[in-house]
């Protein structure tokens, strides 16, 4: 793994991420999600999760970062949810649904990964964990095992 060469590609689209067209934003932010454990793209993956100007980048972010299904897309999802205004909360949750409601095993994970994160030393973290839980436990999944 080349890490000059992964951190050239974050700050890049990062910079993408601050263009004025939306598509470039959202693109920039699912494809940014992918990089989410370099400091490099945490702060510009914190901000298009909640765009200012278009809540179809805060849910393609999001799904983005959701579908990672580990602690580094969890934990900028449970920041934005800390400090998310109300539309930007009901995109998130659309992208939570969309993610964790097929496989139980999926589902169960992001429950314990929440619970491990709302005792965060990070308060924000801590409480959008709760309330990234929240959104979890009412989920159903089609997919149980056998």
């Amino acid at each position: 793994m080349d890490s000059d060469l992964r951190r050239a590609v974050a700050v890049a689209l990062g910079d993408l991420g601050r263009s004025d067209d939306w598509r470039d934003r959202a693109d920039a932010g699912h494809s940014l999600a992918g990089f989410a454990e370099m400091q490099e793209a945490a702060e510009s993956l914190l901000g298009l999760v909640l765009d200012p100007h278009d809540t179809f980048v805060t849910r393609r972010t999001a799904e983005g970062l959701l579908r990672r299904k580990d602690r580094p897309g969890l934990t900028i999802v449970a920041s934005a949810l800390a400090i998310a205004n109300d539309n930007h909360a009901d995109w998130i949750h659309t992208a939570i649904v969309d993610v964790f409601s097929i496989f139980s095993a999926d589902l169960d994970e992001a429950l314990r990964l929440c619970e491990e994160m709302s005792g965060d030393a990070d308060d924000r973290v801590a409480r959008g964990a709760r309330r990234l839980h929240e959104s979890l436990a009412v989920i159903d999944p089609v997919l149980r095992p056998a």
